[in-house]
């Protein structure tokens, strides 16, 4: 056991400086534009039948200013959920703060949260009606580069969406988180 002790301290100490030295390469150039697209499961929450588990498709524009911070900006569908009783369908568009923190030369973990706007299409015990919204998203990633430009996440992503169904009765307003578990690819240019 002793002799695994300078190997792991080794091999500790050349990941947190070859971490160090691909920090200092990539605040050198490393701004541009990128989009990107996120496919993968969606899980509402909520107190009241629109709990369900669907698929969830993004679309992503966004702005490094480094290699440490950008602006994104997406549009998002996250398809129709619930039941026969109260069903609904919500789309929107975000704007995010990102804050990346590149970990190997191909391996960088990520941060962003932002605002969320969002329409959303119900159906409450067969009266329909929709409700624009805005609310908050925070999520956490990984990427992977595959190329210089080309990159592999996984992500996580939180909303805290609140749908205000108004002519079903005075103060229906449906609290609903939308979790967000997808992977997807980010292209550089």
């Amino acid at each position: 056991m002793k002799k695994f002790i300078p190997v792991i301290a080794g091999s500790i100490a050349l990941a947190s400086l070859s971490g160090v030295v691909k920090a200092e390469n990539m605040a050198d150039n490393d701004s541009g534009i990128y989009v990107g697209a996120n496919y993968g499961y969606l899980k509402v929450e909520s107190e009241d039948d629109f709990d369900d588990n669907k698929d969830v498709v993004q679309g992503i524009v966004g702005y490094r200013f480094n290699s440490f911070l950008a602006l994104e900006g997406s549009y998002i569908d996250f398809g129709k959920y619930g039941g026969s009783a109260a069903n609904a369908s919500t789309t929107g568009y975000t704007a995010a703060l990102k804050g990346t923190l590149p970990i190997t030369q191909t391996t960088e973990l990520f941060v962003k949260a932002g605002q969320l706007w969002h329409e959303t299409d119900y159906n409450v015990a067969s009266i329909k009606g929709s409700s624009d919204d805005r609310s908050l998203f925070a999520g956490a990633g990984i990427n992977f580069n595959v190329t210089e430009n080309l990159l592999l996440n996984a992500q996580y992503t939180w909303y805290d969406v609140d749908l205000n169904a108004d002519n079903v009765s005075s103060d229906s307003e449906f609290k609903t988180d939308l979790n967000q578990a997808s992977v997807g690819a980010e292209y550089r240019f």
